[in-house]
């Protein structure tokens, strides 16, 4: 990322999230946050993604079906591309998105793609969001305590409030920690899909793997269910 923070906030598209967005970003944990951001910027620090608000771009508020919840951007090199489990193509796939890249074979038949994007997802309605939209590169979590989760708690809250139902994938107990807020902004409406991260730590172990949980599938069943229009889970070559 180069340049002061506030100027990704004022990319954001006009409408739906922006409400969002500029409301927090006048607050004192807004302000406070940019603050932070750019003085580790003007220290010489490499802050990934060059876009840490994209996913906002992609996926527009009225278009959200799916939400994933993701904890940090990766942090080396090339890898953030401003989407939640997602790398641009030509960079290695991580072990999370291989596991997710097996699942979606193994539950709905498709095919493991050989890049690690998941722009199409993207577009077609999946929010990918990290819980954190920063980070220093070779420094996990290096900007996990700097605010802004308060942002990124307003967006879930913002789609959980809607009348339109969506399903919510929470893979491990950082992202589980949003269910209770999601079912009592959302009156019960949403789906909540919930299993271990998908990490080689977590895939496999109980109490629910992420492995053979079949969120991809159930979610097109709860879809389904309610008359909603399914999701393209195909990813392109």
């Amino acid at each position: 990322m180069s340049g002061p923070l506030a100027a990704q906030f004022d990319a954001v598209p006009a409408g739906g999230w922006r409400v969002v967005t500029d409301a927090f970003v006048r607050s004192a944990a807004g302000q406070l946050l940019c603050a932070q951001v750019d003085a580790r910027l003007a220290a010489g620090a490499v802050v990934y993604p060059p876009e840490p608000l994209r996913a906002l771009s992609l996926t527009p508020l009225d278009e959200v079906r799916v939400v994933i919840l993701g904890q940090d951007p990766y942090h080396g090199p090339g890898e953030a591309e401003g989407l939640a489990f997602s790398v641009q193509r030509g960079v290695k796939i991580p072990p999370s998105l291989r596991n997710i890249h097996l699942e979606l074979s193994t539950d709905v038949g498709l095919l493991r793609p050989a890049h690690g994007s998941l722009l199409d997802w993207a577009k077609a309605g999946v929010l990918l969001l990290n819980t954190s939209l920063t980070v220093e590169q070779d420094r996990p979590a290096s900007h996990a305590k700097l605010g802004w989760q308060v942002l990124t708690d307003a967006l879930v809250a913002a789609v959980a409030q809607r009348e339109q139902p969506c399903v919510f994938m929470l893979w491990g107990a950082h992202a589980q920690a949003k269910a209770a807020s999601i079912e009592a902004l959302g009156g019960g409406r949403h789906g909540l899909i919930l299993s271990n991260h998908p990490s080689p730590l977590a895939a496999r172990r109980p109490p629910v793997p992420f492995l053979g949980s079949r969120p991809f599938s159930r979610t097109q069943g709860w879809l389904a269910e309610r008359g909603l229009p399914s999701v393209d889970w195909n990813l392109s070559p």
